[in-house]
């Protein structure tokens, strides 16, 4: 579940799949259980130009299909950039942009000075333009979709555009129709290719791997920030980049916690929660632990929580509508007299993952997304008890072609005293 702003670095364009390194273990550290942890190696496989080109093909297609059409998508800088291009590049004052016209080479719109490293970065054919300085990029995408015939239309924008751009384009070309590129971008990118699902399943069990080391080396005094630091050096050891949000006792029970510091201690839960990327594709998942023995009420809101997954996963089924598999996990969190509504299940079931650790869709209430194969989610009910203790289970799955969905973590938690089996 863990807030975006935790990891905004992480998910940057610039870096959300970049092998980088977090600092080493600290000297007066050495887990016996972080000697397991390697890197992925050759089980790692990018994904190919002719990959990314098959989903600039894709959007043409649905552009195509859309009623009524789209004539042009403008996208930004961020994820959905590298979801068609590969082509990662971070947002800044000066525009760049990508045009996906209805057919034939994108066009991407650059600063003069940026040209040559874009023209670097291509995997396919595309038309490069490049605006100077003291030139208007608005009217350089205008005059490029003129070039292209498209002199007026329906032009659709990425969500993350920011707004000052769209409304510079706006004011210079007040001919096109401007309207949300969404029907388009999250047609594409909810649904995972199997290349895709490889990447998150390896994600999802370097995340696993990592939790195992972290709780195997959990000591009565330490802070949420040591044992957060833990878990950055684990992902180090296998090359990859990732954080957590870890809580103990009752800060557990604000499902992103508080500023209070708080040392671990004889009877607390510990909660674990992010993720890591593996070429930009996201894990995220949390394990509630118990560090002594749990208390009666902390095993029934864990043995709660572990049937409201179990609910979810049955429910997500292709053909459903999303808001029902919401509906199955808070049934069972409800009539456990955890209820009413978000009283102690205090958000939704979980979002969608992908190149964002959320994006759309979401399993919420009165969600009418109808659910795909392919489409992939968090499985992650929680039950919170205000000044007390909070638990929360999340897993990462994927909707098939018939029956329950399917995880991409190695499997739900078994214990509270032992997380990771």
């Amino acid at each position: 579940m863990t807030a975006i702003s935790r990891r905004k670095f992480l998910h940057s364009t610039a870096a959300a799949s970049a092998v980088a390194f977090a600092s080493p273990l600290p000297q007066t550290q050495n887990p016996p259980a972080f000697s397991t942890l390697k890197p992925l190696g050759d089980r790692v496989h990018p994904i190919t130009a002719d990959e990314f080109h098959s989903r600039l093909l894709r959007a043409q297609s649905l552009m195509a299909q859309s009623s009524p059409a789209f004539d042009a998508l403008l996208i930004g800088p961020g994820t959905s950039l590298y979801y068609f291009t590969g082509i990662r590049w971070w947002p800044s004052e000066r525009l760049l942009a990508l045009i996906i016209p209805p057919t034939g080479e994108p066009i991407l719109i650059t600063p003069a000075f940026e040209e040559s490293r874009m023209r670097e970065s291509l995997l396919y054919s595309a038309e490069v333009r490049a605006w100077q300085e003291d030139e208007s990029p608005s009217r350089l995408i205008a005059t490029s979709l003129a070039d292209r015939g498209l002199r007026t239309g329906r032009i659709g924008i990425e969500e993350r555009l920011p707004f000052t751009f769209f409304d510079h384009f706006r004011t210079a070309a007040p001919a096109y129709d401007l309207v949300s590129a969404d029907p388009v971008t999250i047609a594409c990118r909810a649904v995972k290719s199997a290349h895709e699902l490889d990447l998150m399943r390896l994600a999802s069990e370097a995340t696993c791997d990592v939790y195992r080391a972290v709780f195997a080396k959990l000591k009565e005094g330490m802070t949420q920030e040591e044992v957060s630091d833990l878990v950055s050096a684990g992902y180090a050891k296998m090359r990859l980049r990732g954080d957590a949000l870890v809580l103990f006792g009752s800060s557990a029970a604000l499902p992103h916690g508080s500023k209070q510091p708080r040392k671990l201690k004889e009877g607390d839960v510990v909660l674990i929660d992010d993720g890591c990327t593996v070429e930009g594709y996201c894990s995220d998942v949390t394990r509630t632990g118990i560090f002594g023995k749990p208390s009666e009420g902390i095993q029934r809101a864990f043995e709660t929580v572990r049937k409201a997954q179990d609910a979810a996963l049955d429910a997500a089924r292709a053909g459903k509508f999303s808001g029902s598999v919401d509906d199955a996990a808070r049934a069972v969190v409800t009539s456990a007299g955890y209820g009413p509504g978000y009283k102690f299940f205090a958000h939704r079931l979980g979002h969608g993952i992908g190149l964002d650790i959320h994006e759309h869709p979401y399993l919420v209430h009165g969600s009418k997304t109808v659910l795909d194969p392919g489409m992939t989610f968090s499985n992650e009910p929680g039950i919170y008890l205000p000044n007390e203790f909070g638990v929360r289970c999340e897993d990462v799955m994927a909707i098939t072609s018939e029956g329950p969905a399917q995880l991409l973590t190695p499997g739900f938690q078994v214990s509270l005293e032992k997380p990771l089996g």
